[in-house]
């Protein structure tokens, strides 16, 4: 297959990078700053040249958007809903313009669109949508706003010959340096592994290698459009979550911390503790139904592989073609 990847210099875009050019497909990745073959430039909100990247392509992963990790300033909150739906507006018109479409567009979203829940989990069919919880803070409901607009953006994009599908995705785990399981394991190293303001917050999350096999399994199933949730199906309070992480590194210290020590570490981190508090409790509803099984669904299992290989100082970049295929038998 052609790829293009617009935003795919970030942590997801390497990942599905290396896995889908060991597999033999032909990859090209849409970045404001191209330093590397096969990069192109883009503005991430104007057609351009680029558009002839898209025209004839196979499948089209949208990841642009500005990073998550940050202060959630009014500024930055604009700058994040800004970011996703231009560019998301400008794959629209790519694949509109496109004389040969591609058949795919998997559009990236996040499991933040749903509400912030510990009492049932959240699937495509019968999850809340988030924005009008009692006794959260109240910035909380802009980032569900930012979900939605994000996802209306490629609901409203006119490509009648392009399968559509929204990628409401957890927190995608890679040893990779800078990832969100690196700073999780830093803290855990530095005996910082406890519960955050109790920990009885869910954690929702999805293994590099599910990630990559769930976008292969949607490019093979033409059957399935709209939102899908990529999550390991077995998200667990945030208490667990880091027992297990601690675990999986041999490290017995932990040091819990109350809802203002986590601010103040988000604020000298540079980062926001929705991230930490929110309660993400969501399932892949639409994947297991239609067949998909999951390498590493528990993630006591997927954090030891983990930091294993993180321990070993082993290259992320494993051919999951070479892994067993397991997604389409239940």
């Amino acid at each position: 297959m052609r790829v293009v990847i617009p935003g795919g210099t970030g942590q997801v875009g390497a990942v599905l990078d290396r896995a889908l050019t060991a597999a033999g497909h032909e990859v090209v990745i849409l970045t404001r700053r191209p330093v590397r073959e096969r990069e192109v430039y883009w503005d991430g909100e104007s057609t351009g040249p680029w558009t002839q990247e898209i025209d004839g392509s196979d499948v089209v992963i949208n990841l642009a958007g500005r990073s998550v990790s940050c202060r959630y300033t009014p500024a930055n909150l604009r700058a994040m809903m800004d970011s996703r739906v231009r560019s998301t507006r400008a794959v629209g018109r790519a694949i509109e313009d496109a004389a040969r479409p591609p058949r795919l567009w998997l559009q990236m979203s996040t499991a933040t669109i749903y509400a912030h829940r510990y009492d049932a989990a959240h699937d495509e069919a019968t999850g809340v949508i988030g924005g009008a919880e009692p006794g959260v803070p109240g910035y909380w409901g802009y980032s569900v706003e930012i979900a939605k607009a994000w996802e209306r953006a490629q609901q409203q994009a006119d490509t009648p010959h392009t399968r559509k599908v929204a990628l409401r995705s957890a927190m995608v785990m890679s040893p990779d340096r800078g990832g969100v399981f690196d700073v999780m394991s830093w803290m855990v190293r530095l005996g910082l592994g406890g519960p955050v303001a109790g920990g009885a917050q869910y954690v929702s999350w999805i293994h590099e290698y599910d990630f990559v096999r769930a976008v292969r399994f949607l490019v093979d199933r033409d059957d399935i459009s709209g939102p899908v949730n990529l999550a390991a199906p077995a998200p667990l309070p945030h208490r667990a979550f880091m027992r297990a992480l601690r675990a999986a590194w041999r490290v017995p210290v932990r040091l819990p911390a109350t809802k203002g020590m986590a601010e103040l570490g988000a604020f000298a981190l540079r980062s926001d503790t929705e991230l930490l508090l929110k309660s993400r409790r969501v399932v892949p509803g639409r994947l297991l139904d239609a067949g998909f099984t999951f390498d590493h669904g528990e993630w006591p299992d997927a954090a030891r592989e983990l930091a294993g290989r993180r321990r070993r100082r082993q290259s992320p970049a494993v051919d999951a073609d070479s892994r067993p295929a397991r997604s389409s038998v239940r």
